[in-house]
């Protein structure tokens, strides 16, 4: 004979290890002994912990404080507090934050006088740092950890013991299969702890039957999630405390130190200490920039790298390394990273006797994706005009890498195929002795006055290298040198970024077994029947519904059935007219 076919009923896991049963009326109906049997025969399917109080918190103290604290590390809180915390970094990324751009913050306040005051009681300006986004933090935290370690101290618990025995009905559960056999029920015991142990299951004898359970990865995944849920709010904590972030320009042939008197730009975390800056210096020796000719990508860049001599603390030796776009210098904690490039021009201004006051690069900054760049060219002190009188020089400056004639106000290529330099001079009062900051990039002409030609008409002049503009008056002149590349450096320290890299991956990977990992236990029972013959029961059971539970069970099935197969059913036998026995009281 062969045997019956593996089954898959409609009942969970869940439903099968219920504690009580409810009728149709819905009348507690008292719990039978084979439903108990089966309910030890599911339990600790998972770590998941049993609400001792889900009807309500006892009286007193302690059994509020229980209750608040069964509710917080519950997964549901847990769940809403992640979301809180989604939800609260929303304005951080679309309001202007204090610790990133003053400037920007208070533009907004300027803008917005009605609105910044409510901004600034909700904490909106440093959203990250706030009382409010601190505390969600916290209860998450908190709520993770308490979710953890119970949950963790049963798993051990879980992997010391043993699978529990079989039920007495194993007909009830959702995967059931059963045959009849000539072998011994030793031989059929032995052979199935050999097979499910093949399987990679924990299998033991437990009286008349073989118990296994499998798919422990299951809660190491649900744990290793919670694990690097914790790591990456302790990583992004870390990191947002003690992070630094600051930007600084370098012109080819400069160098650069890493202190934050060298910085053009700079940010911190809240415990950041100018001491945990890692000690570096670099010098950018040769910036390389090449560009598609043709086609519809022209322009687009193919090379974008910069060449550095480094040394690490106050006595390293020269180092030599390239970085690139997304291919860092790392140094240490930190790490040094190529974000913009440009020209900077190399001038010479002189005065009307001859004498040079000025003679540097200036960096010009980019408009446009052919790098039309604009600036100022600065002469704060030493400048004296035809008239022997002290002033300050200024030049507003157009630099176009590719010029083609036609086409004044724009360059056409990113390359320096054909540089031309744009001055317009100006001569007075830069302002820079009024106390007010003022951009290097920009010309505040309130008390700058402009140099015109014999046509009333204000200077303004196109330059080729080499070439000079002479200004009126002998009031002296400027000469365009030649150009050199300026590239700008972000240099980031960032502490826990390592481990905030770890727990993301581990969160994936322990995401990915709580979800695809099936937890399931199997039974082999095999007993002699009342004529001799060997009756062999299978079945199986998953914490939760499952297609692979009945489809693994009959694959074992298969397999045992192989090495004990199938006997010959009992011929049917006529048997006598069951005598009528009359209830008592009845008449005979």
């Amino acid at each position: 004979m062969s045997k019956t076919t593996t089954t898959g009923k409609t009942t969970t896991a869940d439903e099968s290890t219920t504690a009580d049963e409810t009728s149709t009326t819905g009348e507690a109906t008292p719990v039978a002994a084979d439903d108990q049997d089966l309910g030890a025969a599911g339990s600790q399917l998972s770590t998941a912990p049993v609400d001792s109080l889900a009807s309500g918190p006892g009286l007193g103290l302690v059994g509020w404080a229980r209750w608040f604290w069964r509710q917080l590390t519950s997964m549901r809180v847990a769940l809403l507090l992640l979301l809180l915390l989604a939800l609260g970094a929303i304005p951080g990324s679309l309001i202007p934050q204090s610790g990133t751009d003053q400037t920007k913050v208070a533009d907004f306040r300027q803008a917005h006088q009605t609105l910044a005051p409510i901004y600034d009681r909700l904490g909106l300006f440093h959203v990250y740092s706030s009382v409010w986004f601190s505390a969600v933090y916290i209860l998450l935290f908190v709520s993770l950890i308490g979710c953890i370690v119970p949950r963790t101290w049963q798993f051990v618990g879980q992997l010391r013991g043993r699978p529990p025995g079989a039920p007495k009905r194993l007909t009830r559960l959702p995967a059931y299969t059963t045959w009849r056999t000539e072998a011994e029920p030793e031989q059929v015991r032995e052979a199935a702890l050999t097979l499910l142990k093949k399987r990679r299951f924990r299998a033991h004898l437990a009286g008349d039957a073989v118990a296994a359970e499998k798919g422990y990865l299951r809660e190491v995944g649900n744990l290793a999630f919670h694990i690097a849920l914790i790591v990456l709010l302790v990583a992004f904590a870390w990191g947002q405390l003690y992070k630094s972030e600051g930007n600084k320009l370098v012109v080819e042939g400069d160098g650069f130190s890493n202190t934050l008197t060298q910085y053009d730009d700079f940010k911190s975390g809240t415990l950041f200490s100018p001491d945990d800056l890692t000690p570096f210096s670099f010098s950018l020796d040769k910036f390389t920039g090449t560009y598609e000719t043709s086609g519809p990508n022209k322009g687009t860049p193919r090379t974008y790298q910069a060449a550095l001599t480094y040394s690490v603390g106050a006595y390293g030796k020269d180092k030599k390394d390239v970085v690139k776009v997304n291919h860092p210098l790392e140094i240490g904690d930190s790490k040094v990273y190529l974000t913009a490039h440009g020209y900077a021009p190399v001038v010479t201004v002189r005065d009307g006797r001859g004498k040079v006051v000025y003679s540097d690069a200036v960096p010009l900054l980019p408009l446009d994706s052919n790098v039309t760049s604009s600036g100022v060219v600065k002469v704060y002190d030493g400048y004296r005009n035809a008239k022997g009188v002290g002033e300050q020089l200024a030049f507003q400056a157009s630099f176009l890498p590719s010029y083609v004639k036609g086409m004044e106000t724009a360059s056409s290529f990113p390359a320096l195929l054909n540089p031309v330099l744009n001055l317009a001079p100006y001569h007075g009062d830069l302002g820079v002795n009024s106390g007010i900051p003022q951009s290097v990039y920009q010309l505040d002409k309130t008390h700058m006055k402009e140099f015109k030609d014999a046509k009333g008409a204000q200077v303004r002049e196109n330059l080729k290298p080499g070439e000079t503009l002479t200004l009126p008056d002998g009031a002296g002149s400027i000469t365009y040198e030649g150009t050199k590349q300026w590239a700008n450096f972000q240099v980031t320290q960032q502490p826990g970024s390592g481990w905030a890299l770890g727990g993301a991956l581990a969160a994936i990977f322990g995401l990915a077994a709580s979800l695809f990992i099936q937890r399931r236990r199997v039974w082999v029972r095999a007993v002699k029947d009342a004529d001799g013959v060997t009756v062999v029961e299978m079945a199986g059971l998953g914490r939760s519904e499952s297609a692979k539970v009945p489809e693994e069970l009959g694959d074992l099935a298969g397999t045992l059935y192989d090495q004990a197969p199938g006997a010959p059913e009992p011929a049917p036998t006529d048997s006598p007219e069951p005598e009528v026995v009359p209830a008592e009281g009845s008449e005979k």
